[in-house]
């Protein structure tokens, strides 16, 4: 979860520090602090509970002067969020100073440890551990006179006793030339400069700075002066760092005159969708084409079972692509939590091929659960939005989802982006079988409009901002949907749930009646996805049973019927489109509801409460 950032160089160091901060706060934003070092001054903190914006105003001249420094903006795991809790921690009596991402599963054992050796702890963090940890590896390693080389031995022989996950950059008050990194579980990126080096969580911080990058994998743990990089592997011994081209890509992520990155996000999906399909329709063939899948031809045609895991929004992405799957290729598909999936042990034959989703590529139950599936003996393949991530690299191949950095922590275009990408593997592996030329051309049709269709939906905004005025002091929210729009449905109601707090349920329509209709009653309002369909009158049908029970309505519709219109109490009117592409369109109405209703509700749109984008930890 939590945002790292680390500098040095021949320049001040809290510049980019503050500016890596404010970029990485999508995956923390509980507290955030900075230590910068100078040989006369020694290792100087500045810590807030609060945002990076805080941290700024708190950064005095002391503390900018440094070129050699950490930073870091926290998502609480251990300890309330707090500024006794916030990051870096520092280790013996300040000797070291270390910001770290992940969990340290043993650090109670190890906490225990350290306080019968007379070391004190001021916080409720299991990061503090590592720093004192460190600390008393050092004191054993060095004795009196301490040298660069014990600092890296004392780093190597503290994390070989941790268990869990860590990212950590750390900082050694005797020396103003040396950062170190180190990886397990957590990313961590390199930017190589001119007589400077940077160190962030992702590549987003490094942009404007440098476009030449390392990414450290795990085990790995980097010695970093201003003019070179030693990376050493634990098993391995050193290893040469493998220097990469900042991708095109990544690029520097504003608002652009949005009020809101989620507002953003919403408006780019045209162009998303569009960087989705592009490059990726094979007219001659009527199907799709990928070129990182790494499986051949008569490998995909021979694949029996496909299993989809994910989390979150990936997850419901997931569900609509078992329906895609199974509709348009015939073959049967699991979804599964990826949370669950990484300590089942499902029968899964060798035909089985396994896609993990994921926005950012480092979603640790997600990334779990590929490695576990790898393990015995899988395809593993990603549908992913980073490039670089550890997802993208540790899968066997995959997809790119070129949908552009996703800053909001409610996910939108990702979504969309995982639906089109979805879509086309339904395509592919539908051509492969039985599907025909013909229809095959069809969906290419349909597809290709979708980039149109969703700029047109878009202007329902308005019609949604005054729905969201009648609807934004209730307390509960049903979402309904059959078929495809079922898992629509779920993520409707995520939606609403991330950014307003507002609590909210999805259900395929027809169960409401087996449990869920008793929470009917005027003050709830139920969301109904009704596209014309082969279930269309299923779905008007119990629309009635909910206006029987006097709940209000509002109904989604690609088409204008008078029945409709009677009975639910507001209307919004959608392109049509085919049905398996229905949950692309249906979710933009359901994005912008959850948006307005968030800011009448004076809600932080961007970065909800308890939340983070990445997430980094179990």
């Amino acid at each position: 979860m939590c945002g790292i950032v680390g500098y040095i160089g021949d320049n001040k160091a809290c510049p980019f520090l503050v500016t890596g901060l404010q970029r990485l706060e999508y995956r923390g934003y509980d507290s955030a602090g900075v230590a910068t070092l100078q040989q006369s001054n020694g290792i100087r903190l500045t810590k807030v509970s609060g945002r990076v914006a805080e941290l700024e105003s708190a950064i005095d001249d002391r503390i900018g002067q440094g070129s050699l420094g950490i930073g870091h903006t926290r998502w609480a795991t251990h300890g309330a969020a707090n500024q006794v809790n916030a990051h870096p921690h520092s280790g013996g009596a300040g000797i070291l100073s270390l910001a770290h991402n992940g969990v340290i599963e043993n650090y109670e054992s190890l906490k225990l440890e350290l306080q019968n050796n007379g070391y004190q702890f001021v916080s409720e963090t299991d990061s503090e551990v590592v720093a004192h940890l460190i600390a008393d590896c050092l004191k054993e390693a060095a004795g009196d006179e301490i040298a660069p080389q014990d600092c890296v031995e004392a780093v190597q022989a503290a994390i070989a006793r941790l268990r869990g996950t860590y990212g950590l950059v750390i900082i050694f008050r005797d020396f103003d030339d040396l950062l170190i990194a180190a990886r397990c579980g957590s990313p961590l990126v390199i930017g190589v400069g001119k007589n400077e080096q940077f160190v962030a969580s992702d590549t987003s911080p490094l942009v404007g700075f440098t476009d030449k990058i390392v990414y450290l994998a795990d085990h790995q743990l980097a010695l970093i002066r201003k003019d070179n990089i030693q990376v050493l592997h634990r098993d391995e011994g050193r290893v040469r760092p493998d220097i990469q081209t900042l991708s095109s890509e990544t690029v520097d992520v504003n608002l652009e005159g949005y009020p809101h990155y989620m507002l953003k996000e919403i408006y780019e999906q045209p162009q998303s969708i569009t960087n989705a399909l592009r490059g990726r329709i094979d007219y001659d063939n009527a199907t799709a084409k990928f070129g990182g899948l790494n499986l051949t031809t008569q490998q995909l045609r021979s694949v029996k079972r496909i299993l989809l895991t994910g989390c979150g929004t990936s997850w419901h992405s997931a569900l609509v692509g078992e329906y895609l799957m199974e509709e348009l290729a015939r073959i049967p598909v699991e979804v599964e939590y990826a949370s669950e999936l990484r300590y089942r042990n499902p029968p899964t034959d060798h035909e089985t091929i396994v896609f993990g989703i994921t926005q950012s590529g480092e979603t640790a139950d997600t990334l779990a659960a590929l490695r576990e599936m790898k393990r015995k003996g899988h395809h593993t393949l990603a549908i992913c939005n980073v490039i670089g991530s550890s997802i993208a690299q540790e899968a066997d191949g995959g997809v790119y989802l070129h949908a552009g950095p996703e800053v909001g922590v409610a996910s939108t275009k990702a979504f969309t982006s995982q639906l089109t990408v979805l879509s086309m593997l339904a395509l592919y592996f539908g051509r492969l079988h039985h599907l025909s030329f013909e229809a095959g051309s069809r969906i290419i049709s349909e597809m290709e409009k979708l980039p149109e269709l969703v700029e047109q939906t878009l202007g329902c905004h308005e019609q949604v901002r005054e729905i969201a005025t009648r609807y934004q002091e209730s307390d509960n929210f049903l979402y309904l949907g059959r078929r495809f729009n079922f898992p629509t449905a779920l993520e409707g109601a995520l939606k609403l749930k991330e950014i307003s707090y507002i609590h909210a349920e999805g259900y395929p329509a027809a169960e409401m009646k087996h449990g869920p209709i008793a929470l009917v009653d005027e003050n709830t309002p139920s969301v109904f996805i009704v596209p014309q369909g082969t279930v269309y009158e299923k779905v008007l049908s119990n629309l009635q049973e909910v206006k029987a029970r006097g709940g209000p309505v509002i109904a989604l519709t690609d088409h204008v019927d008078p029945q409709v219109t009677k009975l639910a109490d507001d209307v919004i009117q959608i392109p049509q489109t085919q049905d398996f592409l229905q949950p692309i369109i249906a979710s933009i109405p359901l994005q912008l509801l959850s948006y307005e209703i968030a800011l009448l509700r004076g809600c932080d749109v961007d970065k909800p409460r308890n939340l983070a984008k990445s997430v980094t930890v179990e």
